[in-house]
C-alpha cells in the first residue's frame, strides 16, 4: 500500500502518495479534472515493479491538499499547479523527475518543462496538447467548442451552483461522457468523488476555467511566472504524448501538430477505443511511454 505524507510550502499543506524504494529514480504524477491520485494506482504499481518509486501529490483543492490561510486566493491557473510541484520536489530534496501528467497534471508538467527543464529528465503527457488555449483572433474548431461546454458553463451562476450543489452527479456524467468505454463501479467513483469535498475543490475549478478564458483576475503571486510565458517557450524536454482517440473533452485532433513547439525528441501516440481518462483506461500504455517502448 501507499504511504501518505503532507508537506507545507507558503501557501499549501500537500499531501502525497510515494511507492517504492526511496533511492530509485522518482516518477512524479500529476492528476487532472474531475479526478484524484486514484487515478494513479494501476500505473505506479507497475512502476514500482520496473524499478521506479512514485510520487502522487493531491492537486492543490483535492484530497488532502489544502490552503494554510484563508485569504490566500484559491487560484487554479496553471502557473500556480507548477510551482506547485516544484515546490513538492524542493521539500523532498528530489533535483529531476520523470514527469507523468493527466489533463490538469498535463498542462502543469508542460510549464515545469518550459519553466524548469533541468528538473525533468523527459515527459510523458496523457489527454493535452501542448498549449490548446485560443488566443485573440484565432479560431477553435467548433466541435471542440461544444466538448467545452463545461468550461463555459462554469462561467454562469448555475454552474457555480451544479458544481457546489451537485458535484458528484455532475463528475459521474463527465466521466461517462469523456471515457464512453471506460467501466467503473460506484465504489470506485466514490473513493476518487471524497477528495472534491476538499473545501478548497469548488472555488480552485472554478478559477482554473474562469481564468483560463479571461474572465477571472489572476493571483499576483504566479505574476513573474506568467510573464515568462509570453512568448510560448518552446519545450527541450524528451516528450511523449497519449492521446485517447475517443476523448470526449479535449478532442484527439487538438494535440495535432504541436511538434513545432518542442526543440528535443518528441512523439504522439494515439490510442484507439480510449477515451479521456488514460491512466484508468490504459496503465499499460503509459507505463510503456514511461519506459519509452
Amino acid at each position: 500500500m501507499p504511504t501518505t505524507h503532507t508537506i507545507e510550502t507558503e501557501t499549501l499543506r500537500i499531501a502525497y502518495e510515494r511507492r517504492g524504494p526511496t533511492d530509485a529514480p522518482v516518477a512524479l504524477l500529476l492528476h487532472g479534472f474531475p479526478d484524484d491520485l486514484r487515478t494513479w494506482d494501476a500505473v505506479a504499481e507497475q512502476l514500482v515493479a520496473a524499478g521506479y518509486q512514485t510520487i502522487a501529490p493531491s492537486m492543490r483543492g483535492c484530497g488532502g491538499s489544502v490552503f494554510l490561510n484563508n485569504d490566500t486566493p484559491r487560484s487554479g491557473q496553471t502557473t500556480a499547479l507548477a510551482q506547485d510541484a516544484i515546490d513538492l520536489l524542493d521539500h523532498l530534496g528530489i533535483e529531476k523527475v520523470v514527469l507523468i501528467g493527466h489533463d490538469w497534471g498535463a498542462r502543469a508538467g508542460y510549464l515545469v518543462a518550459a519553466l524548469w527543464p533541468e528538473r525533468v529528465e523527459r515527459m510523458v503527457i496523457l489527454s493535452a496538447g501542448y498549449e490548446t488555449g485560443i488566443k485573440p483572433g484565432d479560431q477553435m474548431p467548433v466541435n471542440q467548442i461544444h466538448a467545452y461546454w463545461y468550461q463555459w458553463f462554469f462561467h454562469t451562476e448555475r454552474g457555480h451552483e451544479a458544481l457546489k450543489h451537485n458535484r458528484r452527479e455532475f463528475c459521474r456524467y463527465i466521466w461517462h461522457a469523456w471515457s464512453p468505454t471506460m467501466p467503473f463501479t460506484e465504489a470506485e467513483f466514490e473513493r476518487t468523488a471524497q477528495s472534491w469535498d476538499n473545501p478548497d475543490w469548488v472555488d480552485v475549478v472554478l478559477h482554473a476555467y474562469c481564468f483560463r478564458w479571461g474572465a477571472a483576475p489572476p493571483d499576483p503571486r504566479y505574476e513573474a511566472l506568467e510573464k515568462q510565458l509570453e512568448p510560448q517557450p518552446k519545450i527541450s524536454v524528451p516528450t511523449i504524448v497519449l492521446h485517447g482517440e475517443i476523448d470526449g473533452a479535449s478532442l484527439v485532433a487538438s494535440s495535432e501538430g504541436k511538434e513545432k513547439f518542442f526543440t528535443g525528441p518528441y512523439e504522439r501516440r494515439v490510442l484507439p477505443g480510449v477515451g479521456h481518462y488514460i491512466p484508468r483506461e490504459a496503465p499499460d500504455a503509459v507505463v510503456a511511454a514511461v519506459l519509452n517502448r
